[in-house]
């Protein structure tokens, strides 16, 4: 029996409930110690909180419940778009009343994340400035490469590597691959030769970014003033141009605001796509964005590399759906891991 689970799914229908009556309504026989171990792991996942003290502690669901609950990509998706209950526009309380309230990583991933960190200063402490501008050279083509790919381009890491360091494109692609691969390579260049250009964060330097990522593309500049659709679900963006301006702007002061590195990077990545703001060029201007808070305050910026695209299109569009952060966040750790592991 997965017992976090029973006690998620009685606390939500009987909440302010103690652990000796969980432990009552259980079908299996378990110790209170047990129940209480359990209850430990869910409130620092943020899944539940307590309130009173000793005997008289009870439980009931977080108010973050929903960033936090551990759903099943399988299971999700296995329902049609149509048959998903979903949120299906835009959450502004997660700007005003949840993101800005709660810390999005637990005491265990923080502490990962700053080991990680560690070991990266460390390593690239030992670099001469040489070995260190080639390193970024390479994670900046690595980065071009799967950035453009989660939107369909369709070059290899190879093509990507000889159009950007020599100028020749591959054969069979089309002339806009080629430009939105050397775009992106010029925006990671301007965030490494002006790490703090974009501080503190703004929605005109967002604008500024996307407009880099978008030269030579037929994609409109500056925030969209006409609607837009998203493949694979049936979450609808905000579609008054005011509203864009004001969620954007909210996002820049939540992102200003927090005091964890991390947070930061991570909320660039997922709001600004939930967002929406451009025709085009969301997510990729999302990840330049966050990778330049990163280098900002000389973090291990994060290539993507090895992820899945359709992992990461999966996993934004469950905080799409659910305003649910899980599968995201596991994709930017293990990323950020790689990114550490792999360059300098």
């Amino acid at each position: 029996m997965d017992i976090e689970k029973f006690i998620l799914n009685f606390l939500k229908q009987n909440p302010e409930s103690s652990s000796g009556e969980i432990l009552q309504g259980i079908p299996e026989k378990k110790s209170i110690a047990t129940i209480k171990r359990n209850l430990s792991k869910l409130i620092e996942q943020k899944l539940i909180v307590s309130s009173g003290n000793s005997k008289s502690t009870k439980y009931k669901l977080s108010p973050f419940y929903s960033l936090f609950q551990k759903i099943d990509d399988a299971d999700y998706y296995e329902k049609e778009i149509d048959e998903r209950t979903i949120i299906d526009s835009f959450n502004f309380s997660l700007l005003t009343e949840i993101l800005p309230n709660v810390e999005l990583f637990t005491k265990t991933e923080k502490e990962y994340l700053k080991n990680l960190q560690t070991e990266f200063q460390k390593r690239i402490a030992e670099l001469s400035e040489l070995e260190i501008n080639k390193e970024f050279e390479r994670l900046a083509i690595d980065l071009s490469w799967k950035s453009s790919q989660i939107e369909g381009n369709t070059y290899s890491l190879l093509e990507t590597e000889r159009l950007l360091k020599e100028k020749e494109t591959a054969s069979g692609k089309t002339k806009e691959e080629a430009v939105m691969l050397l775009n992106h390579k010029e925006a990671i260049d301007f965030i490494v030769e002006h790490p703090d250009y974009l501080f503190p964060l703004t929605v005109s330097k967002i604008e500024d970014i996307h407009t880099i990522l978008t030269k030579e593309l037929a994609v409109g500049r500056n925030i969209r003033k006409r609607r837009v659709g998203i493949s694979g679900t049936n979450y609808s963006p905000i579609d008054n141009e005011f509203q864009i301006k004001e969620a954007l702007s909210l996002t820049c002061d939540l992102i200003n605001n927090k005091e964890n590195i991390f947070e930061q990077a991570f909320l660039a990545l997922i709001i600004i796509s939930y967002i929406q703001p451009f025709v085009d060029g969301n997510k990729r201007t999302a990840r330049i964005v966050g990778n330049a808070i990163l280098i900002n305050h000389k973090y291990c910026p994060i290539s993507f590399r090895t992820v899945d695209s359709v992992d990461y299109k999966k996993a934004l569009l469950l905080f799409y759906e659910q305003n649910n952060i899980t599968n995201f966040k596991r994709i930017f750790i293990e990323q950020f891991e790689f990114a550490v592991k792999t360059y300098f």
